[in-house]
């Protein structure tokens, strides 16, 4: 076996810097934002101290800087832009509502159901709003139907990953991959080139989550935030034009699959009707009903009604996009013994208050009406306000604003916002123009028709995705352009010296899918892509393959909690440990493995040569 020469200086340097970055990313201690920009400044500054002349040119510190302009990055943040836009405007949350109630149902066809949803929506959409969205809706079906969330969270966050492997806007990976294939000769990957590869394999995936992992987490309780079970009584008043009017109560119940009570219903000052599943509903008609905050949002979604808690809350209704909050009602507060009608609040801070948790149990609407409860220290209200109003609240000292403050979904918007990211993805798919110009004119018109601001736009964009991304560019180039890319193939080919293709192709693969759920996985697919086109040109292969053994292994995130942020997120809503994404990842990534090895050899011809 012949090993290679060690390389020139500027290339040992850079091989040296990445494995400090590598172990940097490693120590949860030192955040991945400051590594990745000592690594920036590290090249920056080493370069210029020290020029470097190659067979392409000298290497100058400015080339470092063109990551901030990569095409990769653009697209990555246009389309983090436009995820955001379909949570702020609520686009998804008619999905989720009816998975939810699904879910109640029948679990374990909607767990499947559960997992095909996620992995569709991530292959054309970063997972991360994803993930977001659906914690909160899994952990509130598992509660109602008393069903543990330990088999349910943590299977779901590995499903979105396996689905977002499938397309080139699937993540930020395989964006990375397609680019700096790209650059380096390779003919430009597709959308959808290597999506049969990764249903074929993610179909098995999606099985073994369905069937297996659930059995292999012991039971974990996730951490409860205090107050989120905290019932609130309020009021769901019928619009005149609602397609309820004339019809029955036990109809409106249906609406709501069955979920809603309806303590009373109330007709007009003073008069109340028992809550008889034939009773017409008229307009203007209030149901009184008793619920955690999520669900009284979820019923007023599915009924068209308002919901409110006093009269004065009944005069407008509330623009989409204000806060939602709990205020308490404090020992000292001068709206202790005030009646609820009677705070004044919307004269005061311009809120609504839409809903009452009584602190000592009692049920306002056994009384002539809720709004005549008069408050009690402890009292919660819920009110709803814009930021400025809600922030007004806090200086005083009659109420104390709790945390879990909630930004209303922009409703209205959800049909446009949606049709834009249909459209960014339609003109990437069918080639009008590349993902990142569709993305950024999809991000310039979301913004434009007010379905996202500014303020969103900045919460969308993490730093720790454009550091990472632009750092593991700059490594990327520097391992290239100084030979450093060639001289590791050329270990690695040596290592494998006598190997037919087909086991090199797999071997690479399995080196990037250790090293993903160790290091950040667009570093290890930035780095792995051009030592895939280096052995694959030494070995006269095509050079697909060996592209996509990379960017596949780079996708197979599953085994540890710091493989990908969507894994944080899962692992903090679930109570998961360590030792239950190395339980259920591992097994995962094997299968994973194996089976777009075999794939890939089939699908490339490599068996024999």
């Amino acid at each position: 076996m012949y090993f290679p020469d060690l390389p020139n200086l500027h290339a040992i340097a850079a091989l040296a810097l990445t494995v400090l970055a590598l172990v940097l990313f490693t120590r949860e201690k030192i955040p991945l934002e400051s590594t990745s920009l000592f690594v920036i400044v590290t090249l920056i500054i080493g370069f210029g101290l020290f020029p470097y002349e190659g067979p392409l040119g000298q290497l100058k510190p400015s080339d470092f800087f063109h990551g901030f302009g990569h095409e990769a990055l653009v697209a990555v943040c246009a389309l983090m832009v436009a995820g955001q836009a379909l949570v702020r405007t609520g686009a998804l949350e008619p999905v989720a509502r009816r998975l939810g109630r699904f879910w109640r149902k029948a679990p374990a066809v909607a767990m499947l159901a559960t997992l095909i949803v996620g992995a569709v929506l991530s292959a054309f959409m970063n997972n991360t709003p994803i993930v977001v969205l659906m914690l909160p809706m899994l952990i509130g079906a598992a509660m109602r139907s008393n069903t543990p969330t330990s088999g349910i969270l943590l299977p779901m966050g590995l499903g979105t990953i396996i689905g977002g492997m499938s397309t080139t806007i699937g993540t930020s990976t395989n964006l990375l991959v397609a680019s700096v294939a790209a650059d380096m000769g390779m003919e430009r990957l597709q959308m959808f080139d290597f999506l049969l590869p990764a249903v074929l394999a993610g179909s098995l995936a999606m099985l073994y989550l369905w069937l297996v992992a659930p059995r292999l987490i012991p039971n974990r309780q996730p951490p409860m935030i205090a107050g989120s079970n905290r019932v609130f009584h309020a009021q769901l008043q019928i619009p005149p034009r609602n397609p309820l009017v004339g019809r029955r109560l036990a109809d409106a119940i249906g609406k709501a699959a069955g979920e809603i009570t309806v303590q009373r219903i109330r007709r007009g000052p003073g008069r109340y009707l028992a809550p008889l599943p034939d009773v017409r509903l008229q307009a203007y008609d209030r149901l009184l009903v008793a619920d955690t905050v999520d669900n009284l949002r979820e019923f007023q979604a599915l009924l068209g009604a308002q919901l409110l808690a006093d009269e004065t809350a009944a005069e407008r209704l509330p623009p989409a996009g204000e806060q939602l909050v709990e205020v308490a009602i404090t020992l000292g507060s001068s709206l202790r013994g005030v009646r609820l009608g009677d705070t004044r609040l919307k004269e005061r801070f311009e809120v609504d208050i839409l809903a009452l948790h009584c602190a000592d149990g009692a049920l306002p609407f056994e009384t002539p009406g809720i709004e005549q409860r008069r408050l009690q220290a402890s009292d919660v209200l819920l009110v709803q306000g814009d930021a400025w109003e809600i922030a007004r609240l806090k200086t005083g000292s009659d109420l104390l604003v709790l945390d879990g403050k909630a930004e209303l979904p922009r409703t209205r918007k959800a049909p446009l916002a949606l049709a834009i990211m249909i459209g960014i993805v339609a003109l990437a798919a069918f080639g009008v123009m590349p993902i990142e110009s569709s993305a950024l004119l999809g991000a310039m018109l979301l913004i434009f028709t007010r379905c996202l601001t500014w303020r969103d736009v900045t919460g969308a964009l993490s730093a720790q995705v454009i550091l990472i991304i632009v750092a593991s560019l700059a490594l990327g180039f520097a391992l290239m352009r100084t030979g450093g890319a060639d001289w590791l193939a050329m270990v690695f080919l040596a290592v494998t010296f006598g190997a037919p293709p087909w086991l090199v192709l797999t071997a690479l693969m399995g080196l990037m899918a250790i090293l993903t759920n160790i290091v950040s996985n667009n570093a290890a697919a930035v780095i792995g892509t051009p030592i895939a086109i280096s052995i694959a040109m030494e070995l006269g292969m095509p050079l697909e393959p060996f592209v996509l053994a990379v960017l596949f292994g780079a996708n197979l995130s599953f085994a540890t909690p710091m493989a990908y942020k969507t894994n944080l997120l899962v692992m903090n809503a679930g109570g998961y440990t360590f030792n239950d994404f190395v339980r259920v990842g591992i097994p995962l990534t094997l299968l994973m493995w194996a089976a777009l090895s075999a794939i890939l050899i089939l699908a490339y011809g490599l068996v024999g040569k």
